[in-house]
């Protein structure tokens, strides 16, 4: 009869304490920082790699989603689907542009699809040319930044055009080939 008691007790004892602990917090993501652009407006002269004839001229304008880019790309071939990606390192000058370095990534997530879940930050899709290997750039590329330093800035970076389409799920790029196009994104003053 003891030996009940004192479990009844110690039962008891354990009802009340589990009543008055606080339930444990579930952790909550870091405050948006606001994005925000300081350059109106930046330029990517694209100059052939790896041997292409593909070049062309972009302007990229902050707009409240993010960097649109417009503007001509040519030397593809015609109907060629290509991949299209901001490179880390605003640099084109070896002659298969790996001096770009990889995707554009501040956020350290896995290489997807622009607007299609998780992505790097300088994923975008697929270009398509037109029966005279040409592309009209229109582009959104979201929650990046254009000028002031931050994290997710473009300025300074690489615009990079590959041979091969982007298949949005191979690691870390996308299975998107050679790099057949490069050019730095350079704020206009």
């Amino acid at each position: 009869m003891r030996s009940s008691r004192i479990a009844l007790v110690a039962l008891a004892t354990l009802g009340l304490a589990a009543c008055g602990s606080t339930p444990p917090t579930r952790p909550t993501a870091p405050p948006a920082v606001p994005l925000v652009s300081t350059a109106r407006m930046a330029e990517a002269n694209l100059a052939p790699a790896s041997a292409s004839l593909v070049s062309g001229r972009l302007a990229l304008v902050p707009d409240a989603q993010g960097v649109h880019i417009t503007g001509m790309i040519g030397g593809l071939q015609p109907l060629q689907v290509a991949a299209f990606h901001v490179h880390e390192r605003g640099d084109c000058s070896a002659v298969d542009a790996s001096s770009a370095g990889a995707h554009f990534n501040p956020t350290l997530q896995p290489h997807g699809r622009n607007n299609g879940g998780i992505h790097h930050a300088g994923d975008m899709d697929n270009l398509r040319a037109d029966a005279q290997g040409r592309v009209n750039v229109d582009v959104r590329l979201p929650a990046v930044t254009l000028g002031g330093g931050a994290a997710t800035d473009i300025a300074g970076r690489a615009l990079v055009v590959h041979a091969n389409a982007d298949d949005y799920r191979s690691q870390p790029a996308g299975n998107a080939g050679a790099r057949i196009a490069c050019g730095v994104i350079r704020v206009m003053r």
